[in-house]
């Protein structure tokens, strides 16, 4: 078995400014696991540093080096081979960056199971719905938006007090509706009371997302209740449990699910079942990943929600990565010459086989 891990940075074409902090650009993790019989690559796309719960990109490079990959190393040694991609989630450890490791982990062992099957992606999960897409751009400054064509919902990053009146007119001539992302920024209905009518006074806004720190439900349930608009939450969603507890207290009618928070693609899809049978509404996060992981990220959406996702293309300035259409797997293959020469490798590790 041999493991290497490869980082990508990437600047985005339209930076978007959140209300803590801007996104110009995003290092991508490719794990590329080579075995006797196959070969797989996963990817996640880190935050720079650790946010509202979520692990920062040297935590998750610490944790597959130090914890998943030598507990991978020891099941291949004594089992005789790599464990089916489903079996990786029981590995899950309490601490902030195991998801996203496992998650790359994860993709890298299904897309080579799938390879070695004969068998694509929407096979194992076929489509039950329309793909539909939503965009983020942001409302607190005056970054240029990329263009919206097939979009058909905005996710709209904002904080409390600062909104842009330009911003606010270019939205109001896209006449869709507004899902207003405040990434934990606010601290009471006020901030969110604020914003949401200047918005409403040039859109439709539709649902209000994780405007509240991580945990705090009951704040969620209250503002659900106050204002006639729905709750989203997006970093408070992390298991089943989250979702079981969402729904418990009445604190959002939907929610958001990105494969690297909730610990892989397995994960994801058992929570987003889980959300529907408890009358949640759910969609598909994953904006800041390559072309490679928002391909199955695509047809998670298609396979489980009906809400418009994040997970249309998005530009970069710059070259992108490379990848190869297929016929199985993902339907995409990632082109291991450009992580050789256009990535830096952070580490190989190697175990008999």
């Amino acid at each position: 078995m041999d493991a290497t891990l490869y980082r990508h940075d990437v600047r985005l074409a339209y930076a978007v400014q959140g209300g803590a902090q801007r996104h110009e650009g995003r290092s991508r993790l490719y794990l590329v696991l080579r075995d006797a019989d196959g070969v797989g690559v996963g990817e996640v796309a880190p935050q720079p540093v650790s946010l509202n719960g979520d692990p920062g990109l040297e935590s998750v490079i610490d944790e597959l080096r130090e914890v998943v990959l030598p507990q991978l190393r020891a099941i291949r040694a004594r089992d005789g081979a790599l464990p089916s991609w489903t079996r990786v989630s029981r590995l899950h450890a309490p601490r902030e960056a195991s998801a996203s490791a496992l998650a790359l982990v994860e993709m890298a062992l299904l897309q080579r199971e799938l390879v070695l099957q004969g068998l694509r992606l929407d096979e194992l999960w076929p489509s039950h719905s329309t793909l539909r897409l939503q965009r983020s751009v942001s409302l607190v400054d005056e970054s240029s938006w990329p263009p919206l064509s097939g979009v058909e919902r905005v996710r709209a990053k904002v904080s409390p007090g600062a909104v842009s009146p330009k911003a606010l007119e270019r939205l109001a001539g896209l006449s869709l509706p507004v899902i207003l992302d405040f990434n934990a920024t606010a601290s009471n209905a006020q901030d969110v009371l604020g914003v949401v009518q200047r918005v409403r006074s040039v859109a439709n806004v539709v649902a209000i997302e994780q405007p509240f720190l991580v945990g705090n439900l009951v704040d969620s349930a209250r503002l659900g209740e106050e204002l006639d608009v729905m709750v989203s939450l997006d970093e408070g969603v992390r298991s089943i449990r989250d979702v079981e507890q969402i729904a418990r207290y009445g604190a959002a009618a939907l929610v958001c699910v990105k494969p690297a928070r909730v610990g892989g693609l397995a994960n994801a899809r058992t929570v987003i079942a889980r959300a529907r049978e408890l009358g949640l509404g759910a969609y598909v996060g994953g904006f800041f990943e390559s072309p490679y992981a928002r391909a199955v990220n695509r047809v998670l959406a298609e396979h489980g929600v009906i809400e418009p996702s994040d997970v249309g293309d998005v530009e970069v300035a710059g070259e992108d990565l490379k990848v190869f259409t297929t016929e199985t797997g993902f339907g995409l293959e990632v082109d291991e010459d450009f992580l050789r020469t256009r990535a830096t490798r952070i580490f190989t590790m190697r175990a008999e086989t």
